[in-house]
């Protein structure tokens, strides 16, 4: 691309303004220039903003509120955001929950690009979004301060504006000749940050590396207050072009420990998170496909630390209250709950009996529209044949909404052309290892396609997020209709879409969820996470995400997901499975001692390797042991319940974009 092309900062008479104003700022307080006793020695502050906050929730009285600096150290520029100690404003995180949305000692080396929110009412906001394409949660500026922020980052590493979005801002380290050569031309994911190592010495002699572990040492030694940035290098052969979202996940483990925290921009619509390029990829088989088998035997743990025992003697736990599993519920079976009219005459023992068992594929049809809420348990054979043609007509007029767009109105329709674009990416990708979904032209990946797009419009403000189609495929799979499937994956994703929020207050709960409930179960887990920096419980992400579809083969997970959709003990049981696949192989966590990317990538090797029975029972007991203390840990509205009268508006994630 032609460098006239590129749209430089410079040009902006708005930004090329900030810079003075940036400037004035940092003069004004030349302390702040300074080494502090705060910062590692050489250090030296060149931004600071008081009052930038997170939002953990869609609740403002949650709001946390903290200190966001740039540190240059050597020739590295350096991001902290530390929440303010005492916070008395948000009284149902305490301050170790605080803590996990600390930001400490990230090097703009990692760092992809920067998205600019201005919405016409409210705070602008900033989005960082890492090489990895993993994104912190956003940050709020509420006095102001983000013009200078951005002054302050040009001056101290490269900065050019997105030809594709002027809102979002590329960086570069001046250190990397090669990635800002790349870069430049726009070669997006050509070479990874993670992967190319740094052969520029700065003025001082010191690589961008050498300041990364001297800003380390001095973060270990007590110069500053927070866990260590790990600033190994890995490097990966293969970059698959699976659904982004979790191709990162699976990938997780090059991605240091500042990361953990960020997702809010990972399963938004691609070409308007800063990271439009990323979605370029070979498609390749993965890793996830063919996993390693990892060492799944809790026992056999290599003696290098003691392990604490556990406190609720799990495996006898399983067995007192651990029901067996049944066979799962069949044809003849199935039409003694229904009375001559079609009527379910007892739905809690309907649930039941499918909690312990599952259903019969043949049945799977059926039984699904129940259990999603398509069909209602009182309904009649009459009934729900009337619904059926009421709503396959509804579901042709949204249809056609998407359908009568010309091609020269698609031209001015830029959202749609991109929730398209990733739509058309994503199905060709998804399941096509069954017979169901394989082949060219497949009328299948058609049909997944096409209410993929539907659900677009029928859902505007949430749209399609990358992890949709992982949802959907067996709903299609069991359905065999278009117009049914789609309104089943309604229902789901009416308890379901928070997942998929950009700021990610959907999965923030629920793996704020988990951590209450591993100390509830579990303290000496619970320990050896806080101890080990893996408190944020992000390694069960991907669990949560797309309900463990990629950790089981797809019959069984079909038989969870049916197990699941039953809330016959929890509306959260998939939390306690979370909590029981944990615990179930905590003495190799804790006995091999395990950081948090060790325990990431043994997570995802576990794919495949799981025994889903073992794992209903152990959950199942989890959740009666747990009992009015595992509810109250769960906090109100989190996934998949669906939204109270409180959350007025579930997807909030779209407020500045303007079609």
């Amino acid at each position: 691309m032609h460098e006239a092309e590129l749209h430089d900062l410079s040009d902006d008479s708005d930004y090329a303004a900030s810079q003075q104003q940036g400037s004035a700022s940092m003069m004004r307080s030349d302390s702040g220039r300074q080494s502090s006793s705060s910062e590692p020695d050489g250090a030296e502050v060149v931004y600071m903003k008081d009052n930038v906050a997170i939002h953990p929730s869609q609740l403002a009285s949650e709001r946390i509120s903290g200190r966001l600096k740039l540190i240059k150290l050597g020739s590295s520029l350096f991001m902290t955001w530390i929440p303010y100690k005492g916070q008395n404003s948000n009284a149902r995180l305490s301050e170790k929950d605080r803590n996990l949305y600390t930001i400490r000692a990230v090097p703009f080396t990692e760092v992809r690009s920067i998205r600019r929110h201005s919405p016409p009412l409210g705070w602008q906001y900033i989005i960082v979004v890492l090489s990895s394409g993993l994104a912190f949660p956003p940050l709020y500026f509420y006095n102001g301060g983000v013009k200078e922020f951005l002054a302050t980052i040009k001056q101290n590493v490269l900065l050019v504006r997105s030809a594709e979005d002027a809102n979002v801002f590329l960086v570069n380290d001046f250190q990397n000749p090669l990635q800002k050569t790349l870069s430049s031309l726009e070669l997006p994911r050509a070479v990874s940050v993670a992967s190319v190592p740094s052969t520029s010495h700065s003025v001082g002699d010191s690589t961008p590396n050498d300041n990364r572990e001297r800003y380390d040492r001095d973060v270990r030694d007590g110069h500053l207050n927070g866990s260590q940035y790990s600033g190994r290098q890995r490097h990966k052969g293969q970059d698959p072009a699976r659904d982004l979202s979790i191709n990162v996940l699976e990938k997780f483990s090059l991605v240091t420990k500042f990361a953990r925290e960020t997702t809010s921009q990972l399963f938004g619509d691609g070409h308007n998170n800063g990271f439009g390029g990323i979605e370029q990829r070979n498609y390749n088989e993965s890793s996830m496909d063919h996993p390693q088998k990892p060492s799944t035997t809790a026992e056999k743990v290599p003696n290098n630390a003691p392990v604490p025992s556990d406190p609720l003697e799990f495996d006898k736990l399983a067995l007192v209250w651990g029901k067996p599993r049944q066979p799962p519920l069949g044809p003849e079976e199935w039409v003694t709950f229904l009375d001559s009219e079609g009527r379910v005459t007892d739905s809690k023992a309907l649930r039941k009996r499918i909690f312990y068992g599952g259903v019969e594929h043949v049945l799977r049809k059926e039984v699904w529209a129940f259990l999603l809420g398509y069909y209602t348990y009182d309904s009649t054979y009459a009934e729900r044949e009337y619904l059926w043609s009421v709503k396959k007509s509804e579901y042709e007029t949204i249809k056609n909404q998407w359908q009568s767009i010309s091609g020269e109105q698609a031209k001015r329709f830029t959202k749609f052309r991109e929730r398209k674009g990733l739509i058309d990416k994503d199905v060709v990708r998804t399941d096509r290892s069954l017979s169901f979904y394989d082949g060219d032209d497949n009328p299948n990946v058609k049909l997944l396609r096409d209410i993929l797009l539907t659900y677009s419009f029928y859902n505007f403000d949430l749209g399609y997020c990358q992890g949709m189609s992982d949802l959907l495929s067996p709903i299609l799979f069991v359905m065999e209709d278009e117009s049914q499937s789609f309104w089943c994956f309604v229902s789901l994703m009416e308890r379901l879409g928070p997942n998929f929020n950009r700021d990610q207050s959907g999965m923030h709960s629920q793996l704020f969820a988990i951590s209450k409930l591993v100390e509830l179960l579990d303290s000496p887990l619970h320990n050896y996470f806080k101890n080990h920096d893996c408190l944020n419980y992000f390694f069960c992400f991907r669990w949560v995400l797309i309900q463990f579809k990629r950790e089981f083969e797809y019959e069984k997970t079909m038989r969870l997901w049916e197990v699941l959709w039953t809330h016959y003990l929890s509306e959260h049981l998939h939390l306690y499975v979370c909590v029981a696949i944990l615990k179930r192989y905590r003495n190799k966590i804790i006995g091999e001692q395990m950081d948090f990317d060790t325990l990431l990538k043994f997570i995802n090797e576990l794919s495949g390797q799981i025994e889903l029975d073992a794992i209903l029972r152990d959950a199942e007991a989890l959740c009666i042991c747990a009992g009015e203390n595992g509810a109250a840990s769960i906090p109100p509205g989190t996934p998949p319940s669906l939204p109270t009268d409180e959350d007025c508006s579930i997807y909030v994630q779209q407020d500045d974009e303007v079609l």
